[in-house]
């Protein structure tokens, strides 16, 4: 099965947004750059460019920005350890490929308008799908569509052939078959393994070294 829509990015929850930039220095020889801030949301984040068009985004609460009327995204109000919590897949038709993967029998969510200020003030918008309780705890991606907005990794003043490799990136679940099923209708490939407890892994290679996010 070809993919429909490829690995767009990870996203790596942390407590601190400027010591897992420091710690990603460390260990693979490069630093995310500030990405900005999400209004209404409280949080804010950081890039990694990787190769491929690719990157890591590590996200955190922010404690400049005032506290969200509701719960921060992705468990942020909890987390107290870093931890890649879920995946994006880049769609260059959201509105076609949610309606191919709902012909096909999963929902993503309903899609919705997203934006932020970069640090030079300038706005970036795009369109993402939204579930209420994620499939699969995260498993299952969510699909991005950047529209006009340049895309972060390819804008990134860092950007080169040289930068990280994701070098691997695994599923493991109690029960794959769902969420094989998910990702079939999606139109992408991931493996699937059965484990333990449901978790994402990803290897990162950099001139410094490996970093493994979990």
């Amino acid at each position: 099965m070809s993919n429909r829509l490829a690995l767009d990015h990870l996203v790596y929850g942390v407590p601190d947004l400027t010591d897992s930039m420091n710690e990603f220095k460390q260990r693979l020889g490069r630093t995310p750059r500030l990405g900005g801030k999400h209004e209404g949301l409280g949080t804010h984040n950081a890039i990694l460019p990787l190769a491929g068009e690719r990157y890591v985004e590590l996200i955190a609460s922010d404690p400049d920005s005032p506290t969200p009327k509701q719960a921060r995204p992705f468990g942020l109000d909890t987390l107290d350890s870093p931890r890649l919590i879920t995946w994006a897949v880049r769609s260059r038709s959201i509105e076609v490929d949610v309606g191919h993967a709902r012909a096909s029998g999963f929902d993503p969510g309903p899609i919705i308008d997203m934006s932020r200020r970069s640090p030079e003030g300038e706005l970036l918008e795009w369109k993402l799908t939204l579930q209420t309780t994620p499939f699969g705890n995260g498993l299952v991606p969510f699909v991005i569509d950047w529209g006009n907005t340049p895309h972060p990794a390819a804008s990134a003043a860092d950007k080169d052939e040289d930068g990280p490799v994701l070098a691997e990136f695994l599923a493991t679940h109690p029960d794959p078959s769902p969420i094989a099923a998910a990702l079939a209708a999606l139109g992408i490939e991931l493996r699937v393994e059965s484990g333990p407890e449901s978790c994402l892994s990803a290897k990162l290679v950099g001139h410094a070294g490996d970093f493994i996010l979990r």
